[in-house]
């Protein structure tokens, strides 16, 4: 009887023991976010200084168009900016953020007060800011001083591309740091605007009209 006893025992305890391991499976893999989920950075990271353009008046709009100033992303493209951080943290600067993930119907609006494909992107076709793969960045020394990029960020000049060269030294070697280590973390250049990259892996995903709350 002492023998069953002991090997009931063991058997229960077993059971839980598999019991308990086959709950904290289930409970890990219902905290798995997928890539494509929309994230905000900030949750993610504090290491990034934010200038978010589109949630003021100081833009080439002239209107406020975001109601706060967040920066959202997919979770891929956040994973890949924190990368690019790191490594510039490593040189001793951050990343500097203008803008990240546009709703659709912030996109409409835009288009409603700027309706130009030159300077915004025609809502019917979105763009990869509405598909939550772009980040409009500069970078900032480790006392807050914005590096030299040679225009303001949405300047829409010629000489705002990456192939203008009449450029001191040293804003064109600004321009190349930012450049290179963004495409080393999966990002492309955009050639007209310095301060637009985009996550090559988000390119296909879907447009999308998802919004936060401001509170």
């Amino acid at each position: 009887m002492l023998q069953f006893n002991k090997s009931l025992f063991f058997l229960i305890s077993l059971f839980g023991i598999i019991s308990s391991n086959a709950q904290n499976e289930v409970y890990k893999s219902e905290a798995v976010i997928a890539d494509t989920t929309f994230v905000n950075l900030k949750d993610y990271s504090s290491d990034f200084i934010y200038d978010m353009k589109y949630a003021t008046e100081d833009n080439f709009l002239k209107a406020k168009v975001y109601d706060c100033a967040e920066c959202f992303l997919r979770l891929k493209t956040v994973k890949a900016l924190i990368a690019a951080n790191n490594d510039f943290k490593k040189k001793g600067f951050k990343i500097k953020l203008y803008d990240c993930y546009r709703p659709l119907s912030i996109q409409k609006k835009m288009w409603e007060i700027v309706s130009n494909p030159e300077y915004v992107a025609d809502p019917k076709k979105g763009s990869i800011h509405n598909r939550g793969g772009a980040v409009d960045i500069s970078i900032v020394d480790a006392k807050g001083k914005e590096a030299d990029m040679g225009t303001p960020f949405d300047f829409f000049g010629i000489q705002a591309g990456h192939n203008y060269t009449k450029l001191s030294k040293s804003i064109l070697s600004n321009r190349k740091f930012l450049k290179s280590v963004m495409i080393k973390n999966g990002f492309n250049s955009f050639d007209s605007e310095w301060w637009h990259y985009n996550l090559k892996t988000g390119l296909k995903d879907n447009v999308s009209n998802q919004k936060w709350n401001c509170e």
